[in-house]
């Protein structure tokens, strides 16, 4: 007993093909852009002065939020500063490491040497050697490589211990703290006191 089925062939009843009058807009513009293609290669269409003009105005306004949020003067000035202050506490350091190996005196070659009690300058003078803010032959090499300088002052330098300008300020007040100083660009006053 063989069941065979019948198989039905299924037919599908497709649309005729719309017709299109010669004559119409959509033909004579489909001849026209082909037409262009062939003898162009491609299509092209070009952007118009006010697409162009917005994306400029998009790229300025972006510009301007960077610079702002950016704002290069300023973080040179910031790291001036932070230089500043780290220059400071170098100079600090250099005093007290002196003054703490010589018992709280500050000595220079053997000799103990007041620091000023006025804001006076650390530089160099061969004009007078009591100078107070002299302070190169006192710390140099021992406890401090080089005395640093100011970074954006153009007449502060240092060549050795007899010919420096840091453009810093020493200071000594009546309770015997010692305060090194300096301006700023940001800030008005860098000053550390110990």
């Amino acid at each position: 007993m063989s069941t065979k089925k019948s198989r039905k062939k299924l037919v599908i009843n497709r649309p005729s093909p719309v017709t299109i009058p010669e004559d119409s807009a959509f033909i004579q513009d489909l001849r026209r852009r082909s037409s262009e293609i062939r003898r162009r290669g491609t299509l092209k269409r070009a952007f118009t002065l006010i697409e162009i003009l917005v994306v400029i105005g998009i790229i300025a306004v972006l510009a301007a939020i960077v610079l702002v949020a950016v704002n290069p003067a300023r973080q040179f000035k910031l790291a001036r500063d932070s230089q500043r202050v780290a220059n400071v506490n170098a100079i600090l350091n250099a005093i007290h490491q002196n003054m703490a190996e010589h018992r709280g005196i500050f000595t220079c070659n053997g000799i103990a040497k007041d620091i000023p009690n006025v804001p006076t300058i650390v530089m160099g003078s061969s004009t007078n050697p009591n100078y107070g803010g002299d302070i190169a032959q006192c710390v140099v090499p021992d406890y401090i490589s080089s005395l640093p300088y100011d970074p954006s002052k153009s007449d502060a330098f240092y060549e050795s211990t007899s010919s420096y300008d840091t453009d810093y300020i020493i200071s000594r007040d009546q309770n015997g703290r010692i305060t090194a100083s300096s301006s700023g660009e940001l800030a008005p006053s860098i000053s550390v006191t110990r």
